[in-house]
């Protein structure tokens, strides 16, 4: 299957869910033009079309592959990505004054879904090096911009974060990678950590990693964390004490390999302190708010991918007789319930990230309710489109019938490659604790009671209507409910109140979308059907935490 950007719709949804128009009116992004951004949107559909999507399938099969020096993509991968860095693809999003072109996040948002959807593997690359670039934006001094952010601009070097290590999982305050001072200012760094994402790969000269370490006398848990800044090769050309291990067997996303990394095996590891010392935690959070959102953004990809696979396979699949004669099974009434659910739920997901992460350039300008609907609006994000992503392709996987458990039609590679969005980043469960447990009492409640009362002023179908009025009512209820209640009943609100927000979105869109036939149905179909099955998960979040612990660990 030849895969094909959804252009006009990421162009719809920039105009009227991140509305664009208004962030080009300001200076800071005065570049951002109707025609840099067709012309954006249309060379990245080409580009990835071209480039990417052909070696989708060798990711899958022949993968990422570790050698004692180092990791050695597939075919084709290293010559891809110096496509995209003379491409200047990596430059969207970055500030002009470091290289880039100073385009919205947004705008960059929607680059990196259509090099996902055509390869969302290969995609995990510049999704880093973007979440390393905002941390030392932000945080590094004038010496490390200057040296590092026009390499990682244009993804001449790539960049990684290294939390999580073999005994602390998602417990970042039980780390123990040290950081030891050196008489010149820099740090010797020793530790493992796991997980690394593109922490080693042959397509680049140079890798930044970003480890969260602790300096001497550091205190205990999270308050004793510090980010550091340590390159795969020195400033002076030598390589640095950093190996690679190993890389992970993965049920999916072959093409990006996992990496085991250890520092300072030789105790010549050099770091430099980015931040103030003990402030790693706030530094890497400007890392990992943004990439929450552009895993949210996976959810994304691989449901446009799915999607356009699963409606390909319909119109071609001759099967039973209707009418006197077999049909596409495109006109089966069951597929076309899947086929429609896909849709909507795509269109869904696209919405509520684009929304999310037009809030990041408005909050970047100091807008202070863009920066509280960010803060809202972000576990929404990641955690929604990540579940909606998994959801449409196992709808695909299920289109497909028999030939889409079999690997050759490649149904079966988005289900495995979707299923680890809803675990990294943060799983699905810690946005939702993250929603009930900061995000719902943020500025005295009033993000939520803002969100809440813009849905309602725009909210149309009486289904909507009643989505809305029962998220306000259980959400008053959590922020003064006990801990337990909250927690057991995070996962319902968070998915209710997605699915609120999303439908808000959707109406918007078809407010403007005309006589759209596509858009006007999909619409249509979310209504009346996703967001009654949101109702159906009043019951739950307003359970008992009680419930959850009826049995003891014992009888499980």
């Amino acid at each position: 299957m030849a895969f094909t950007a959804p252009v006009a719709e990421q162009r719809f949804v920039l105009d009227t869910v991140a509305n664009i128009g208004e962030l080009a009116k300001t200076e800071r992004f005065a570049a951002a033009t109707p025609d840099v951004i067709d012309a954006v949107l249309e060379g990245a559909a080409q580009f990835a079309a071209g480039e990417w999507a052909p070696l989708n399938r060798v990711g899958d099969t022949v993968g990422a592959k570790w050698s004692p020096d180092g990791v050695v993509m597939p075919d084709g991968y290293r010559e891809a990505y110096q496509a995209y860095v003379e491409g200047g693809w990596g430059t969207i999003g970055v500030s002009e004054a470091f290289g880039g072109q100073g385009l919205p996040f947004v705008v960059q948002a929607a680059v990196l879904e259509t090099l996902g959807s055509a390869n969302m593997g290969f995609a995990l690359c510049p999704t880093l090096t973007v979440g390393a670039i905002e941390a030392i934006e932000h945080h590094g001094t004038p010496e490390q911009q200057a040296l590092y952010l026009p390499k990682l601009a244009t993804g001449e070097w790539t960049g990684t974060m290294n939390l999580t290590e073999p005994q602390a999982g998602s417990d970042v305050g039980a780390l123990r990678a040290t950081a030891t001072p050196r008489r010149d200012g820099t740090f010797s760094i020793k530790g493992t950590k796991i997980y690394i994402s593109f922490g080693d790969h042959d397509m680049a000269d140079n890798i930044v990693h970003l480890v969260l370490a602790r300096t001497p006398d550091a205190p205990a848990g999270t308050r004793g964390i510090s980010l550091f800044l340590v390159p795969k090769v020195r400033a002076d050309g030598t390589q640095n004490d950093v190996r690679v291990v190993s890389i992970e067997h993965k049920m999916g996303l072959h093409a990006s390999p996992t990496c085991v990394l250890s520092f300072g095996d030789h105790d010549d590891c050099t770091g430099e302190l980015i931040g103030p010392e003990f402030g790693g935690m706030r530094a890497m959070f400007t890392m990992m708010n943004n990439a929450r959102l552009n895993v949210g953004l996976q959810g994304v990809q691989v449901a446009e991918a799915a999607t356009q696979k699963a409606v390909e396979y319909a119109k071609e699949r001759v099967q039973g007789a209707r009418a006197g004669a077999q049909s596409a099974i495109i006109e089966h009434p069951d597929v076309r319930r899947m086929l429609m659910r896909m849709k909507a739920q795509t269109m869904a997901a696209r919405a509520l990230v684009y929304y999310a992460c037009g809030q990041v350039d408005r909050a970047g300008m100091g807008d202070a309710a863009a920066k509280d609907r960010l803060e809202i609006t972000t576990p929404l994000a990641k955690a929604h489109a990540t579940d909606l992503g998994n959801e449409i392709a196992s709808i695909g996987v299920q289109v497909h019938g028999g030939m889409g458990f079999v690997e050759e039609t490649g149904a079966a590679q988005f289900f495995r490659d979707a299923r680890i969005t809803p675990i990294y980043e943060g799983t699905n469960g810690i946005q939702a604790a993250d929603l009930v447990g900061r995000k719902l009492s943020l500025s005295n409640g009033a993000a939520f009671a803002s969100l809440i009362a813009d849905m309602r002023a725009e909210a149309e179908h009486p289904r909507l209507t009643a989505l809305v009025d029962a998220c306000e009512a259980i959400g008053r209820r959590l922020q003064t409910a006990d801990a337990d209640d909250r927690q057991a009943a995070s996962y319902p609100f968070l998915t209710m109140l997605s699915v609120a927000t999303c439908g808000w979105l959707l109406e918007r869109q078809a407010r403007d979308a005309g006589a759209d036939a596509v858009k006007q149905a999909s619409v249509a179909f979310y209504l009346d059907q996703i967001v009654p099955e949101a109702m159906g998960l009043e019951a739950a979040a307003n359970a008992p935490a009680a419930s959850l612990y009826a049995l003891n660990a014992d009888a499980f």
